[in-house]
């Protein structure tokens, strides 16, 4: 798991706006008659619709996507009783996973009572704001009341995700385990250690399985719970139906399922020996399970494991469950969140993990065929299809167990829906992320006597995706490292290009780009001494396999950068066209825009090329391109030489790339909008497509272009990319912040990965 140091985190969520969510106009507002509608006089006729049809505020208002993430703070992750001010960050975190896996909105809010009357009487009064609430990090066993009576008392869909969340995706991963071990439930041994909201949710569960609660060995902090004890509050009396005490350590006797919901490092491996046949172990405490994950399957051929941790197999997850069941059960105005929607949730999961993985799963967890087995009996976290398989499965259960309010006929469009709400593409930083963790690169950062540049390197290696090479004035170098305090380990690789413990390497490169640029006028002495220059230094490294990739870019004109790397690495086989390319993540997802920065006028025959290559990297990426070659004229409606340009390179592509989704010459805005096109242009196959890549007639329409989208959009960038590079090797903007540096990283180590 990637280190975290208390300053990033720190730094993380006070940087810019401070906080992790906003809230985001939904509705023009620019003019005059906009603000009247939006508020006085306007907003009086949809005030009165709803008074007189209650219902009607589902339509008028966001009430139908509006989710609160509701705590006191009495438990906050493994922090304890810090308070409601203290818990917002954790509130606005569960939130901003909302969004980006279910596009739910939310507003966290904090509550300042301890005593559950207050709290639920607080809760019931502002209800009516929210088509669900989400209860967060309130301690036991106040919780179980709290979520009884505000389920009881409320017409909304509610959860304690604490409870619920972790029961969910472990009872898939039960029904998963015990398939692959040949067991039944009904006859399967449980021990539990924990006896907390979430422990005793998950026994409910299991028993709505089919589990007997007979053969459920539950522990708390006191030992066993069992009859003979009369410290026992209403919840845990269910399950003291033993008649004598049995230690922790004996109880593991031919136990089929250990569940572990308590601390670390209490379960040993002898423990794990007395188990049955094909043990099942379930070791979920975080950051320190039970018993290590390597502790527990060294012991054990035969054993099925999982974690709370994201760096092994069958990570139990909460993000598998809460946004798709919150979705499911708000598209169709549910009541409550009931044990029929639950069981869905189960039922669903544990299926979709038997299917067959898409490839862009195993590219993004480095994995060639991940299938259904020991170490997946759960899905991943990353597999675009959860919300697709999830949501509709709660939705249906709401439907049959009559407590939806609204009903989904046609089940495919609401598929469609669901897969254009998250806009699946959205996930392609964090595509880009496990895809660099699961095969890290060695990254040379040619500026690296530069604060930001250490920064990115150090959370480069911190984050497990590069092996980070600083190049540039070794003492400077090491003074920042001390200054700032950064910890890249005792072999922490610098290299200075004009050191005199680098003339061999000068010596040794310089002869190397001598042999490749000896009738490009260029000297044996020259092409030696421009290698104390750090851009032909670190790009001969990855020439001569010394590197994997490089970056450079940060404080250097952008043509000082770009020539050495196209001179010294050269173009891939069959390429004459280098390009740039940039990708925007916008809120319709990425969208990648290219030549940017290289070809000043290029010809239709380059265009075609760089945008076919353009396609290429797309796939690389794992995104399907769909491309708009762009002009001031719409399939000839204007002629001039740049619309005819593109409408040449628009055959030549159709012509070498049948497959290719791709069309044009075409206006932005016809390219961007399913609607206009559909009206104007419903010949093009570019018609009820989502454009995500941009080509430009010309490297001004493009640079001017990305730009100005930036800067209005504030969209997060990534880039210059070069496309059609021999070797790995990108451009990083002036000026660009730590982050972006990064995702540039991401995009080099994967290119790497590719070449």
């Amino acid at each position: 798991m990637a280190k975290i140091k208390k300053q990033d985190a720190l730094d993380y969520h006070s940087s810019g706006r401070p906080g992790k969510i906003q809230v985001i106009p939904t509705k023009p507002y620019s003019s005059q008659r906009d603000l009247s509608l939006a508020y006085s006089p306007g907003v009086a006729e949809p005030c009165l619709k709803i008074a007189e049809t209650p219902t009607d505020v589902y339509k008028y208002t966001s009430k139908a996507n509006l989710v609160a993430v509701i705590s006191n703070g009495t438990a906050v992750l493994g922090l304890g009783d810090i308070g409601p001010m203290a818990s917002k960050p954790v509130m606005e975190g569960k939130g901003l996973l909302f969004k980006i896996f279910a596009d739910i909105d939310v507003f966290d809010i904090e509550v300042d009572a301890k005593d559950p009357d207050k709290f639920i009487e607080t809760v019931k009064a502002i209800a009516p704001t929210f088509g669900g609430i989400n209860l967060e990090d309130i301690k036991a066993p106040e919780a179980f009341e709290i979520e009884r009576r505000l389920k009881e008392e409320l017409d909304i869909p509610i959860m304690h995700d604490d409870q619920h969340g972790t029961a969910i995706i472990s009872a898939a991963a039960l029904l998963n385990s015990l398939e692959l071990a040949r067991k039944k439930i009904e006859r399967i041994k449980i021990v539990m250690s924990g006896a907390g909201a979430a422990a005793m949710s998950c026994a409910k569960l299991y028993i709505a399985l089919g589990a007997k609660v007979e053969n459920i060995f539950m522990y708390d902090s006191k030992g066993l719970i069992w009859n003979g004890r009369t410290d026992l509050d209403e919840s845990k009396l269910p399950y003291a139906t033993h008649k004598k005490d049995i230690a922790f350590e004996d109880s593991f006797k031919r136990t089929d399922v250990f569940v572990g919901l308590s601390k670390g490092n209490i379960v040993s491996k002898e423990m794990i020996k007395a188990m049955a046949k094909d043990p099942i172990v379930f070791a979920l405490a975080n950051p320190e399970p039970e018993i290590a994950y390597k502790d527990a399957i060294s012991t054990r051929k035969d054993i099925i494991m999982a974690t709370g941790r994201s760096d092994h197999p069958n990570q139990v997850n909460n993000v598998l469950g809460f946004p798709f069941i919150f979705r499911g059960a708000i598209d169709v105005r549910a009541t409550c969140i009931n044990e029929e929607m639950k069981l869905a949730a189960v039922k669903a999961l544990a299926e979709l993990a038997k299917e067959s993985i898409p490839e862009e799963v195993n590219e993004a967890y480095g994995e060639k065929n991940i299938q259904f087995g020991r170490d997946q009996i759960i899905p991943k976290p990353l597999d675009p299809r959860l919300i697709y398989y999830v949501a509709p499965a709660v939705a249906k259960a709401a439907m049959d167990s009559g407590v939806a309010q609204h009903h989904i006929t046609d089940w495919d469009a609401y598929e469609s829906e669901l897969k254009n709400r998250l806009g699946l593409d959205n996930k392609l930083v964090r595509v880009l992320t496990e895809k660099a963790q699961n095969n890290p690169k060695r990254v040379v950062f040619a500026e690296a006597d530069n604060i930001k540049i250490l920064k990115a390197a150090q959370t480069a290696q911190d984050e497990g995706i590069a092996t980070p090479i600083l190049l540039g004035n070794r003492a400077k170098i090491e003074n920042l490292i001390q200054e700032y305090a950064f910890d890249f380990g005792e072999n922490v690789n610098i290299v200075d290009p004009k050191s005199d413990e680098e003339e061999p390497k000068r010596i040794q490169f310089g002869k190397a780009y001598f042999e490749k640029r000896k009738r490009k006028g260029v000297t044996e002495y020259e092409a030696v001494q421009l290698m104390r220059e750090r851009n032909h230094f670190g790009a001969m490294m990855v020439e001569q396999g010394d590197a994997d990739a490089v970056i450079s870019g940060l404080t250097r004109n952008y043509r000082e950068v770009v020539r050495p790397f196209i001179k010294t690495i050269g173009t891939q086989k069959d390429v004459s066209t280098v390009a740039g390319m940039y990708i925007l993540e916008t809120k319709r997802g990425p969208m990648f825009l290219a030549d940017t920065t290289i070809n000043v006028n290029p010809t239709a025959e380059q265009i075609a090329e760089l945008t076919g290559n353009v396609a290429k990297m797309l796939r690389k990426f794992k995104v399907t391109p769909r491309i708009a070659l762009l002009s001031y004229s719409n399939f000839g409606s204007s002629p001039g030489e740049d619309a005819v340009k593109m409408a040449n390179a628009v055959e030549i592509l159709h012509e070498q790339y049948p497959n290719l989704c791709v069309d044009g010459e075409i206006q932005a805005n016809f390219a961007l909008n399913n609607e206009l096109m559909n009206e104007k242009f419903s010949f093009s196959n570019l018609t009820n497509k989502k454009v995500n890549t941009l080509i430009f007639p010309n490297l001004s329409a493009g640079n001017i272009a990305y730009k100005l989208l930036q800067e209005i959009t504030e969209a997060e960038a990534i880039g210059p990319v070069l496309v059609g590079l021999n070797k790995s090797a990108h451009v990083l903007q002036l000026g660009s912040s730590v982050r972006e540096i990064i995702n540039m990283v991401k995009v080099a180590v994967v290119d790497a990965q590719n070449k």
